[in-house]
């Protein structure tokens, strides 16, 4: 191989031109032996191709051949490139399983060089002073921290727990639409032999005998998990994935399957659209939409939601929850629907910061199905100082939309807190080209239902749900895709540069480059009410479309807007702090939406 690249690399263009000019008249012969196998000698398969195929290739690409090129491209493509798809539409057709991962793994602490992350593990919780509530609906809504510190007092029980969020779930589910499945019998077992066992001094930690709800594309054993997807209504695993398995060993109470946009996009899935409690005329947003829904309404104590491009920092801002989005691989995400392999991830939605970073700590891990997953440690103190620390921001994106007073009053109150706001900067890239990744893995995780139909079946079929975008994804560039896998590691680099300058960074929460950036190089983020802005107009995740117009609002509604910390990798636990002061100085977290 040696020889025959030197004599390529050396041979006169002219022969190389006469060569060619041979092997395309004359019919390929056996080689002699010792011959090496080269590029464009396999058996011509798939359909004809012409130059004009060619022509209309060029514009998906953007790109462009001369004539002479597109000839020889289409003479030569049956023989060299066509075979490729044969996985999938030759004769010795293999099937990819949802198990089964890309060999390549996107690591980000590698990537990014990031030299310091927390070296042990410590939870210093707040201390709890507040008597247990008489009325049910302030039970409801106390914080996961409280809930623990009234049953382990056993000043309440799991079952009675149980029994008000279900009753909840009864009279407000039907509003909202946040709850797929409803395991009751299962919930209330398990409940009661929560109690058991805490009266029997087998007292497992705060999460023991919480109740809580999970997004719909995890699965557990025995109870149905759908995707949102109607086709996908009957599917029940034979096993709880382990983020499921840790909250059970912990001694939470699975009572709910929550909504998810149907395979997890946007908010509407086989039952309707979920909406918001705090304006029930617009979605809870998504795809995390039933745990921001029902956490937001008090249906749970908490909920797990996921996220590959906004799916917890979306419907945690609109529905007024805290949305904790974790590093990439610090959770692991078997028994997981897949999106996309080196993008999802999965993390706590609750009623309070100390709340998201209680279940993180339980839900945390790695786990062998998840070849991406790693250990890691979480240092939190509930009462830790976090004065002196620099928050970075942006400041031209402090003055634009979609940021708002509220997200300018947040920093204001991080200096007042101490904290040292500081100018950070991106180089001015094209960071929507990262989404090549986001797409592709996409296309590829649902390549079967979207070439056997079944996705032509999903509820939603606009230009940017996924049924289009999964077919259309089909004709993006391989080139293109290593490119952007390329450019996500130069991403990473600039935002390990950022964090050598500050601690964490405060950003406005739905700034499109920033929530594709910190999605694709894995860093984790914090989102949580800290004010209020009043719209007179229903939000959508939706592309508009004139034909389907928003309800308007005359005057104009009230309701929650959250701002969004970004930690350096693996640093949740200051993440958490920062959030926490922040959250005790704005003062918002124990509003409710009216009528829930």
């Amino acid at each position: 191989m040696t020889y025959r690249r030197a004599f390529l690399l050396q041979a006169p263009l002219g022969l190389l031109a006469v060569a060619a000019a041979s092997r395309a008249q004359t019919p390929p012969t056996q080689p002699p032996a010792g011959a090496p196998p080269t590029f464009g000698t396999m058996p011509a398969v798939g359909p004809d191709v012409t130059p004009a195929t060619f022509a209309e290739a060029e514009k998906l690409m953007q790109m462009r051949l001369t004539p002479a090129q597109r000839a020889q491209a289409a003479r030569s493509w049956r023989t060299s490139m066509a075979a490729i798809p044969e996985r999938r539409t030759g004769p010795r057709q293999v099937r990819l399983e949802d198990a089964v991962a890309p060999a390549t793994l996107w690591l980000p602490l590698a990537a990014a060089g990031q030299p310091e992350v927390p070296r042990r593990d410590r939870f210093v919780p707040s201390r709890v002073v507040r008597p247990l509530p008489a009325q049910d609906a302030d039970i409801a809504y106390a914080t996961v921290t409280e809930l623990a510190h009234w049953i382990a007092t056993r000043q309440l029980s799991s079952e009675r727990l149980t029994g008000i969020y279900l009753d909840r779930i009864a009279r407000f589910d039907p509003t909202l639409r946040a709850v797929i499945t409803l395991p009751r019998a299962h919930a209330l077992a398990r409940a009661r032999q929560a109690d058991r066992d805490i009266a029997a001094g087998r007292y497992r930690g705060p999460l023991h005998g919480i109740p809580y709800g999970v997004k719909d594309l995890l699965d557990t054993k025995g109870i149905a998990t759908t995707w949102g997807a109607d086709f996908y209504r009957d599917r029940v695993p034979a096993a709880d994935a382990p983020v499921v398995a840790r909250l059970d060993a912990a001694g939470a109470v699975l009572i709910a399957k929550l909504s998810l946009g149907a395979l997890a996009l946007n908010d509407i899935w086989f039952g309707g659209q979920t909406m918001n409690p705090w304006l029930p005329q617009e979605g809870a947003s998504g795809s995390s939409a039933g745990p921001g829904a029902a956490t937001a309404a008090a249906l749970v104590g908490f909920a797990i939601g996921s996220e590959t491009g906004g799916s917890i920092v979306s419907p945690a801002m609109r529905c007024g929850v805290t949305g904790l989005r974790p590093t990439y691989g610090r959770v692991a995400r078997t028994g997981a629907m897949t999106l996309c392999w080196s993008l999802d991830k999965l993390g706590p939605m609750t009623r309070s910061v100390e709340d998201a970073l209680l279940v993180l700590r339980a839900i945390s891990g790695p786990d062998a199905g998840d070849p991406a997953s790693v250990p890691s440690h979480l240092d939190f103190d509930a009462g830790a100082s976090v004065r002196g620390l620099k928050v970075g921001y942006f400041p031209g994106w402090m003055e634009q939309a979609p940021a708002t007073d509220v997200d300018r009053r947040a920093l204001a109150t991080l200096r007042e807190l101490g904290l040292r706001p500081t100018p950070v900067s991106l180089p001015d890239w094209p960071y929507q080209s990262l989404n090549a990744i986001l797409f592709a893995e996409a296309a590829a995780a649902f390549e079967e239902i979207t070439l056997d139909g079944r996705a032509d079946q999903l509820r939603v079929q606009v230009d940017d749900a996924w049924p289009n975008l999964f077919r259309a994804a089909r004709f993006l560039s391989a080139v293109d895709f290593v490119q952007a896998d390329r450019l996500r590691r130069k991403v990473a680099q600039e935002m390990a540069r950022i964090f050598r300058e500050v601690d964490v960074l405060l950003v406005p929460s739905l700034r499109d480059e920033m929530l594709t950036i910190s999605n694709h190089t894995g860093h984790p983020s914090l989102t949580l009410r800290t004010g209020f802005v009043e719209v007179s107009e229903a939000r959508s995740d939706w592309a508009p479309d004139p034909a389907r117009p928003l309800p308007k609002f005359d005057p104009a509604r009230r309701v929650p807007h959250g701002v969004t910390l970004l930690g350096r990798l693996f640093d949740e636990g200051r993440l958490g702090q920062v959030g926490l002061a922040l959250e005790r100085a704005a003062g918002v977290a124990r509003e409710r939406p009216p009528g829930f």
